[in-house]
């Protein structure tokens, strides 16, 4: 199933996409008022349904606006250098392995078809198209072959990045840094991560292509060392690195992060009231190369794959 939140007649409803439009979701509830995210609840539901059953509910019909899949989720669990291309263009010492995982706030989220507001004139700023998962139910010390048990569903990500010296929470925090969706893939959508690909493109130039199966540390291994650490809780999205060809954006760039199976995430960048950086970390830290990394030519065989 696919699920999304949207702002429909005033008010934030998860619908599920299927061929005949959208339909609101929201009178499935069990608990409308419950303090477990709505998507969550919707997610966790689906896979016991049949399909009419999703067709007999209402169809959103007008005009709709996105919105953050989760409007506040309880943490964002980030992944540092899963990829070795990008570990190499950031010419990093240390992999995930060294490094384990960072946090987002939670208040970073930002919608498909928002705005991404760069804070600062002095800085630069770059994409990161991610894969991410969103959690369904408490997990603490899974393991690796049990780890889709609490998954609801996966998602695209940009992890939008200030460069510098400054600690990776506080350089990829700011509001709107997190825009993630548009929709929430369930499980059984898709059976093998390892097929998929990832390509991220600035403008309509594609500087990212990748496939989920270089990352270093799997989905299933990240996701049973984060639980090893800290609990994860309904709600709690976890994303699993950027490949090479990060690369710097700027106001009126239009970023779109395209994953197969789930979607392409859309938003546009603006500078709009942004000031000088009272930090002084722009020339310290891991620093992003100069020039672009060419986007590698992926054999004719690998593209008809996709």
């Amino acid at each position: 199933m696919r699920l999304a939140s949207i702002v429909h007649g005033g008010r934030t409803t998860v619908v599920a996409e299927t061929e005949s439009g959208l339909h609101d979701m929201t009178g499935l509830l069990l608990e409308p008022e419950g303090r477990v995210d709505h998507l969550i609840q919707i997610a966790s539901l689906v896979a016991g349904l049949e399909p009419s059953t999703v067709e007999e509910q209402p169809l959103v019909t007008g005009e709709v606006t996105f919105a953050p899949l989760l409007a506040r989720p309880g943490k964002i669990v980030a992944a540092p250098v899963n990829y070795t291309d990008h570990q190499e263009e950031m010419k990093h010492v240390g992999d995930i392995s060294a490094l384990g995982f960072f946090l987002k706030s939670p208040s970073s989220v930002a919608a498909h078809e928002g705005i991404v507001r760069l804070p600062y004139v002095d800085r630069r700023f770059d994409q990161e198209g991610e894969l991410a998962l969103v959690i369904k139910k408490r997990a603490r010390h899974i393991s690796p072959a049990e780890y889709s048990d609490y998954v609801a569903g996966y998602t695209c990500l940009l992890d939008i990045t200030m460069r510098g010296g400054e600690d990776r929470s506080t350089r990829k925090s700011f509001d709107t840094f997190t825009p993630v969706g548009p929709f929430l893939v369930t499980p059984d959508e898709i059976p093998d991560l390892s097929a998929l690909a990832l390509r991220c493109s600035v403008n309509g130039t594609l500087r990212q292509d990748a496939d989920i199966a270089e990352l270093i540390w799997d989905v299933p291994a990240f996701v049973s060392y984060v639980s090893s650490v800290t609990t994860l809780e309904p709600g709690d999205i976890v994303t699993t690195g950027t490949p090479a060809g990060v690369g710097p954006i700027s106001d009126g760039d239009v970023v779109e992060v395209s994953i197969d199976q789930i979607g392409t995430l859309r938003v546009t960048i603006s500078s709009l009231d942004a000031m000088e950086c009272p930090t002084r970390g722009a020339n310290s830290g891991p620093h992003a190369p100069k020039e672009l990394t060419p986007v590698r030519q992926r054999p004719d065989a690998v593209r008809a794959r996709r």
